[in-house]
């Protein structure tokens, strides 16, 4: 079923996104709640003019997402934990845990937009690939490795 989100939607989308999602997630979820309609012929229309009168800001937010995305680049994340013997750390590496890595390294992104594939929550360590999405358009794979601390006492 063809939908458009109406507003931000965490792990569906941003507002405008034309999505084909299982028609009971739309029917009993997306539409009741207000996040999103029907893409119905005069919607699509009416919502691909409003994103050419947006198209300045958007160049704007591009523009942006370019620049965070080259700090992000140059940033090579370590995390040091606590571990048990057998590798298993105590507590857990999230969404959230990633951004307020990224907010010390001066690069504020919202928690909402990390991605972690397929378990979202870590707990061993090793090495991880995070998605971060910095625009409707564009997004980066953020590498970054969970180590002992025992191992190591330094962030990089």
């Amino acid at each position: 079923m063809k939908i458009i989100l109406k507003e931000d939607v965490e792990n569906l989308g941003f507002q405008y996104d034309e999505l084909d999602v299982k028609p009971g997630y739309a029917r009993n979820y997306l539409i009741p709640k207000g996040y999103a309609v029907l893409a119905l012929p005069g919607i699509i229309k009416s919502t691909h003019e409003i994103l050419k009168q947006r198209s300045k800001k958007e160049s704007f937010l591009i523009e942006k997402s370019k620049d965070i995305e080259e700090k992000l680049k140059k940033l090579t994340i370590k995390i040091p934990v606590k571990v048990s013997k057998g590798g298993k750390l105590f507590g857990s590496i999230n969404n959230q845990y990633l951004m307020k890595v990224l907010n010390e390294k001066g690069i504020s992104i919202d928690k909402k937009f990390i991605r972690i594939p397929g378990n979202k929550i870590i707990k061993t360590i090793g090495k991880y690939q995070a998605s971060i999405r910095l625009h409707r358009k564009r997004e980066f794979t953020l590498n970054f490795e969970v180590f002992s601390s025992s191992s190591q006492e330094s962030i990089i």
